[in-house]
């Protein structure tokens, strides 16, 4: 949800460009579902984002804790998504837009997906449990063995 709001200053700044979900939906939906109102097709396009993000973030939550304890995990990891949707699932599914994005769209969705790892990774409110502390040792008690 929070690349939505980026995403929406991302489409006031750079007009004229799909956002990948929007593509996929025009080019790959049903037809039933691109028969929507626009403004229904829009709202199921951004839950169906949201979908998927969360699925993202289940993934990002099962690699290994040594892996996601390192600072730019986050980060890499909401690139990786968003190269792995340029790369291979836009050509994939044969979405027009993803082959004629202008570099400032593409600079913009890079930032979108670098704040989608922000968040996944926790970096921006960790619960208190994943900030580290030193731990205070407790006193040995006399008799208790070592």
């Amino acid at each position: 949800m929070a690349m939505t709001g980026l995403r929406t200053v991302t489409a006031a700044t750079v007009p004229r460009q799909t956002s990948p979900p929007a593509a996929i939906v025009e080019e790959n939906a049903p037809q039933r579902l691109r028969k929507l109102p626009k403004r229904q097709r829009e709202a199921l396009t951004e839950i169906f984002h949201w979908i998927y993000g969360a699925g993202g973030g289940v993934l990002f939550g099962l690699l290994p804790d040594r892996v996601r304890g390192r600072r730019l995990a986050g980060p890499a990891y909401g690139l990786a998504v968003w190269l792995g949707y340029e790369l291979v699932v836009g050509p994939a599914l044969g979405v027009e837009h993803s082959r004629h994005r202008r570099e400032t769209w593409r600079a913009a969705v890079a930032l979108d997906h670098l704040l989608y790892g922000v968040v996944v990774a926790g970096r921006l409110a960790p619960e208190p449990a994943a900030v580290t502390r030193p731990r205070r040792r407790l006193p040995r008690l006399p008799g208790r063995g070592a």
